[in-house]
């Protein structure tokens, strides 16, 4: 029989690698400390600037927000004890005393309102500026009253207040103080970022002495990093192929559940093809997701019609599906202006480039597409990059094609940000450059529209132009999987992937994390 790829490099290399690095297993460990393996890392780590997944998801243990996310995406209180409406445009936050910044400094509402100004000041560049537009004051009413003013009724108005408090005067550019369970003491970007517990956090000291995460970049490495104790915990950073290795060559505990990330292919709306809607939907008939998930996924995903998953309040369950069918994608290309140039000869109708990162599972989602594009006659170039690289590129419309995750969405006003014709980068992550007035006019209707009912009919008519027009092509929804030492206590999945139950981790340190024999 023949190995997948990943097993049959861990069933030739394990046994090497074992003994030459078993000995520095614990040489990067703080004692009771946890350590996290992460593929690419975070960017950014100040709460005005960290927009990527590892970076929101490691600033939400070292900054406090006036509202977090419960493990069933419900918005709870953090650092603001109560809150009233005072009217449709006035809300009035009382902030909760006894919490002290990582310096030792009160959090008190000057540091709220500095927060929320810092952000909007175009002066600071920070990429969340467009999502608060709708904010014209924020006033400090007292040392633990807030007052925030909006310019117009918007109904995700408390969703936009998971934002990371800082120290009044934190300048850009500089990590400013967090009040939250851990402490940054390092950050090196592409390597490591180093935590320590906050011993006097206002609720209650974290189970673990710190957290220790680590950049490593190659899925293998990270398994057999796992399997000789020098990691405790990956979380979705593993490639597919390897967990029935892990369930059976060590001692892992696994966790798994449906989650609500969303995979899909971006596209440059600007670009002469890709401009022709049928161009979009002939590439989406093109690619087969089912095989995709079968084969390279492992089952590890389901379908995805659109941005919100079926468990989301507002999901709609009749849009128009994309379903594989070539035939189709032929004769769409053909109507869009595209004909094959010598029917089922070599020569494309066009070439167009694909984005990715260089990571081994991506690298082999990308070549699966490259190869079901071939046969309706479309040329796909491959272009893989480190991490940084390829963002950069996203974030500066610097693409054809790519394909990135959406994590934590939970107000359908994500479709703002992301397809409203005013949100084109800087102002917001519209990359694609998509226009379209009748969602435009639906989407400010969404977002001031206080009576859910009326608020879940626009956003079912916003997800059936967006399944129609394809600024996006959806792929699938993730399934999280957590693979832990038997140390580890306490850790809950969460649908988006975040990592905010670490801080009620613990190790039990009667047991051993080392590798198995088997």
């Amino acid at each position: 029989m023949k190995l997948p790829r990943p097993l049959f490099i861990l069933a030739v290399c394990l046994p090497a690698f074992l003994p030459a690095c078993r000995s520095s297993v614990d040489a990067d460990r703080p004692p009771g400390a946890l350590v996290v393996a992460l593929e690419a890392g975070p960017t950014h780590l100040d709460p005005r600037y960290a927009i990527d997944a590892d970076s929101e998801r490691i600033s939400a243990l070292v900054f406090n927000s006036l509202v977090r996310p419960d493990k069933n995406s419900r918005l709870e209180p953090e650092l603001a004890e109560t809150w009233t409406a005072i009217d449709e445009r006035t809300y009035v936050f009382r902030i909760r005393q006894g919490v002290f910044f990582h310096d030792g400094k009160p959090l008190t509402a000057a540091d709220v309102k500095y927060t929320y100004e810092s952000v909007l000041d175009p002066a600071n560049y920070s990429p969340k500026r467009g999502a608060l537009g709708f904010l014209a004051a924020v006033e400090q009413l007292g040392p633990y009253e807030v007052r925030f003013r909006l310019a117009i009724p918007f109904a995700p108005f408390l969703e936009e207040l998971t934002l990371g408090i800082v120290p009044a005067g934190a300048a850009a550019g500089r990590m400013p103080a967090g009040s939250g369970p851990f402490v940054l003491v390092e950050f090196s970007p592409g390597e490591r970022v180093v935590l320590k517990a906050n011993p006097a956090y206002w609720d209650g000291a974290p189970g673990l002495s710190g957290v220790l995460f680590k950049v490593i970049p190659d899925a293998i490495v990270r398994v057999l990093e796992f399997r000789k104790g020098g990691v405790d915990f990956i979380q979705n950073y593993f490639d597919p192929d390897m967990l029935p290795w892990l369930e059976k060559n060590t001692r892992a505990s696994i966790l798994s559940e449906q989650g609500n990330i969303f995979q899909y292919i971006g596209m440059n709306l600007e670009n002469p093809i890709l401009k022709h809607r049928e161009v979009r939907e002939a590439i989406g008939c093109a690619i087969d997701r089912e095989a995709v998930i079968r084969h390279i996924l492992k089952g590890l995903a389901v379908p995805a019609t659109g941005l919100l998953s079926p468990e989301h309040w507002a999901y709609e369950p009749h849009v128009r599906e994309i379903v594989y069918d070539p035939e189709r994608a032929k004769r769409l290309l053909d109507r869009a202006g595209f004909p094959d140039p010598d029917g089922d000869g070599p020569l494309p109708r066009f070439k167009l480039s694909y984005k990715t990162t260089n990571l081994d599972l991506r690298k082999r989602i990308a070549e699966a597409f490259k190869e079901q594009l071939a046969r309706v006659g479309i040329e796909l170039e491959v272009r893989a990059f480190e991490w940084g690289t390829f963002y950069s590129d996203i974030g500066t419309g610097n693409f054809h094609l790519y394909s990135l995750e959406w994590v934590g969405t939970k107000d359908p006003d994500i479709y703002h940000d992301l397809f409203h014709s005013s949100r084109m980068p800087p102002n917001g992550r519209n990359r694609g450059r998509y226009r379209n007035p009748e969602l435009d006019a639906l989407l400010e209707r969404g977002r001031q529209a206080l009576n859910p009912a009326e608020r879940k009919r626009i956003y079912g008519r916003v997800q059936e132009i967006v399944a129609v027009d394809l600024p996006y092509i959806p792929l699938w929804w993730w399934r999280n999987v957590a693979v832990m030492q038997p140390a580890v206590r306490g850790f809950e999945l969460r649908p988006d992937g975040n990592l905010i139950s670490l801080k009620q981790v613990s190790l039990a340190a009667a047991q051993s994390s080392g590798p198995v024999s088997k």
